[in-house]
């Protein structure tokens, strides 16, 4: 099951183009998205009302879609306005459409009651197109069910093992106790590591005088999105008192987007604020953040193997684990929640007369 209620990174705006049509799964929903003739985006079910066919292997014709099936034909509302050989279209003849806002570079969507929708509920990536930061777009499709990449994103221990040559740096960064506190719909997550050295990825892009005070600190709320304020700067500067003196700041930004109970869009950028105007450190910071996210996955979906073979398998928890209890406990609130919201809406049968 999945939270409908909530607002979702359905794409790069880059990816849906203003010609085109462009389709995506989200939670076991088949979305078809375009833009208007003024630029605005649309996003409909990706299924003809008629007989499923996918309306994104149809034609754009002006601000419409035509399913190339039987040859309904859709306007920006999901409305049939046309169906061959029928003068007289059936009033329940439409396709579900969604709201969905374009901000930060990122298309989000609601999937649940379009009435609840609220933007203010948006989170702010601001980063992602601010003049002062850099990064490069990325995306990662797993073959896996996101809750098991919200845990390793929820638990950085994992760093010094997985990427050692990537993101991790030493093994005393595994050695370190997060801070973690309870947010209305996640967790934020605090970590420091004193006197370490600089992990790999940073020694690339920047001279470092030695050993550095190093930083995450983080929001992981629901769906799935991790806002994070990361770095390090030269060790015994002030960093932890606020004074971050010739640091090396990051604004990551990445989001989780079910596509199916087994399978997970992973949106991702990590935006620096130093040598912004030297593309090949936004390659460089960008390529070494891809590389340990590739190795993320490879272990991830190993352990989606084993845990296939094994449906009754029991996790033995640890002090790690604590932020990621925390969140999975959050996801389980809000799905009640939801349930009971459904259940509590009866629907009504008409009365029917008696001749």
């Amino acid at each position: 099951m999945f939270i409908k209620n909530t607002w979702y990174v359905a794409a790069w705006d880059k990816e849906v183009s203003g010609d085109g049509l462009f389709s995506r799964t989200i939670i076991g929903t088949p979305i078809l998205m375009y833009r208007d003739s003024n630029g605005q985006l649309v996003a409909l079910e990706d299924r003809c009302c008629h007989r499923g066919a996918p309306l994104s292997v149809g034609r754009r014709e002006g601000d419409c879609v035509r399913c190339l099936y039987h040859g309904l034909k859709f306007d920006a509302t999901g409305a049939c306005v046309e169906a061959p050989a029928q003068p007289r279209i059936p009033p329940q003849a439409r396709v579900r459409k969604f709201p969905v806002v374009e901000r930060h570079r990122w298309i989000w969507i609601w999937m649940g009651d379009p009435e609840r929708a609220d933007t203010a509920l948006i989170p702010d990536t601001q980063w992602l197109d601010h003049p002062d930061w850099r990064s490069q777009d990325g995306y990662i499709h797993y073959d896996v069910n996101y809750l098991l990449i919200a845990d390793n994103l929820l638990d950085f221990s994992h760093l010094p093992f997985v990427h050692p040559t990537t993101l991790g740096g030493s093994e005393d960064y595994a050695a370190v106790s997060p801070k973690v506190e309870r947010l209305a719909d996640g967790v934020r997550i605090t970590r420091w590591t004193i006197d370490t050295a600089a992990p790999a990825f940073a020694t690339k892009v920047k001279q470092w005088p030695g050993r550095v005070d190093r930083w995450n600190i983080y929001n992981f709320t629901l769906p799935g999105i991790l806002l994070m304020d990361s770095g390090m700067a030269p060790t015994g500067t002030g960093a932890q008192d606020g004074q971050r003196v010739d640091a090396a700041e990051f604004r990551g930004c990445q989001a989780l987007t079910p596509e199916t109970e087994t399978s997970t869009h992973y949106f991702f950028a990590h935006p620096h604020n130093f040598a912004i105007d030297r593309p090949e450190v936004t390659a460089s910071i960008h390529q070494s953040v891809v590389a340990a996210f590739d190795e993320d996955r490879d272990i991830i979906t190993a352990q989606q193997r084993s845990l296939s073979l094994a449906p009754d398998f029991k996790m033995v928890p640890l002090s790690i684990d604590a932020a990621l209890s925390q969140f999975r406990w959050v996801v389980s609130r809000r799905l009640e929640e939801e349930q009971q919201q459904t259940s509590a809406i009866i629907p009504i049968t008409p009365s029917r007369e008696v001749a």
